[in-house]
């Protein structure tokens, strides 16, 4: 009895500990979650803008709920700061209970345009700009906390047609406006005629021109709000994705959330929605020849340690590549004839030079009569016609198959076996040395479909998947080619899964 009395004692011990909240989420950074998923705007485009603004910003860990009424006090109780991108019905008692007290404790809250209007004496709002007639209970301590409220009364809450117009800070000392230019440029909707709480403070405003059926006044637009002993930041701008990539929206964004947090801001004053290291890859993606998906583009998108500019044939060897780019990415279609001498000898330079290259798919068939290329450089050669003892070479559209990675090399190290819907080439002749990455056993393939070329000058990559968008969306399909891009630029200690 004593034992199973033991037993039980430390099980609920074991069942009441504490999961630490470092176990799931980044360390130091602020915790970000985003409220959202009714709107009578577009949430569905502007919520992962708002997601990737923070992310790339680099200073916070995000979520998002799409169900804000199942919010509590414990749910809440990891994060720092809140980002309302809703406007729809009232939330569960718990969950307005809990939001309250979030910010009143010392949390942050921002609201973000449309966001200001729910919860008070308007009708509800519906998906893509509809109205309704049904009418809630106000929750009058949301309108306390964004520090404004709508209201249908003369002068009627609203606003006149979307236009460019600017923005100027009546603030310019405040962190979160301090260092950012007197003034900036956005086409949005202007809010106007809010009813503004006591206590909020105006940081920037604009010119409701009468021209466009505005009221003639300087609005408020951005302003901060005490609510307890929490920080609110509220932005009337963001109607659209249109008006969210404006910089003036992501920076005052960025930085509101910040100082919403923190109290303070060290965000710089322009946040690069595309950041690229200083030390960043330089790849030059040459296309041309062949058609493709244009999905293609994106399988080098997102890495900041990967910077790619696209040249298409037949001009892209038109000038000396070397002090340009590390790279060169092969995803083009084209024969020694078809290029100037001078291209010729501006591409032997760039790879004799020690630079990466990296041969993708159907850039197998490039330059079949150029020997040193096909035989010495790739290692690899698509015969177009037949060359006995050499038969031609032969593809086929839509196949399912199954790829594995081979062990042993940094490209392809630790990849999973994976299923691909793409082109096989068969017939395809490579020389007896190459470094082997992937096969696959399809009947109408070859066993080898990707190496490393055996050319001792550079660093030569050969990857035949690619054709369409079924691959090129993978994720696996990508890091296969981000990896091969690092490797090639003898940067493999960023390929690191």
């Amino acid at each position: 009895m004593r034992r199973l009395i033991l037993i039980l004692t430390a099980a609920a011990a074991a069942a009441a500990q504490t999961v630490p909240d470092r176990f799931y989420f980044a360390e130091g950074k602020i915790r970000v979650l985003i409220l959202t998923g009714r709107n009578n705007h577009d949430w569905r485009a502007t919520t992962p803008y708002l997601r990737n603004v923070l992310e790339l910003a680099g200073q916070f860990d995000v979520r998002v709920t799409e169900e804000p009424s199942g919010l509590s006090e414990e749910t809440l109780k990891p994060y720092d700061v809140l980002v309302a991108n809703y406007c729809g019905p009232r939330w569960s008692a718990q969950a307005e209970k809990a939001v309250e007290q979030f910010v009143r404790g010392g949390k942050g809250l921002v609201v973000v345009h449309a966001a200001s209007y729910p919860f008070g004496e308007t009708a509800v709002l519906s998906e893509n700009m509809g109205r309704t007639t049904v009418f809630q209970q106000p929750w009058t301590q949301w309108g306390q906390m964004v520090g404004a409220v709508w209201s249908d009364a003369d002068p009627k809450t609203g606003h006149a047609q979307r236009h460019a117009y600017e923005v100027k800070w009546r603030d310019a000392r405040h962190p979160i406006a301090e260092g950012l230019p007197a003034t900036f440029l956005i086409s949005d909707e202007l809010y106007h005629n809010f009813r503004i709480k006591p206590g909020v403070h105006v940081l920037a405003s604009a010119l409701d021109s009468p021209k466009i059926g505005g009221n003639g006044k300087d609005e408020p637009l951005l302003w901060t709000n005490a609510y307890g002993q929490g920080r609110v930041f509220h932005t009337a701008l963001g109607h659209d994705l249109d008006a969210m990539q404006t910089p003036g929206f992501t920076a005052t964004y960025a930085r509101g959330v910040e100082w919403a947090a923190r109290d303070r801001v060290t965000l710089p004053a322009r946040i690069d929605t595309d950041p690229k290291s200083p030390n960043a890859v330089r790849v030059l993606l040459v296309t041309g020849g062949h058609d493709h998906d244009a999905m293609f583009y994106t399988v080098l998108d997102g890495r900041r340690d990967i910077r790619v500019n696209v040249d298409p044939q037949p001009a892209a060897f038109r000038n000396d590549l070397r002090k340009n780019y590390d790279v060169l990415v092969l995803y083009d279609t084209i024969q020694q004839d078809q290029l100037p001498e001078k291209h010729r000898q501006n591409l032997k330079d760039f790879v004799e030079s020690g630079k990466g290259v990296l041969v993708l798919h159907h850039a197998i068939v490039d330059f079949g009569d150029w020997e040193w290329w096909w035989k010495d450089v790739v290692g690899g050669r698509y015969l177009l016609k037949a060359e006995p003892p050499l038969p031609a070479s032969k593809y086929l559209h839509d196949v399912e198959e199954v790829v594995t990675p081979q062990p042993g090399h940094p490209i392809s190290q630790g990849l999973p076996q994976m299923r691909l819907f793409d082109e096989t080439y068969k017939q395809v002749w490579h020389a007896p040395n190459v470094t082997v990455l992937l096969t696959t056993d399809h009947a109408t393939s070859d066993r080898d479909i990707g190496w490393v070329s055996p050319y001792q000058k550079s660093r030569v990559v050969y990857i035949q998947p690619g054709h369409g968008r079924e691959t090129c969306e993978m994720p696996w399909y990508r890091h296969l080619v981000q990896r091969a891009v690092l490797w090639t630029a003898g940067r493999m200690d960023a390929a690191k899964p």
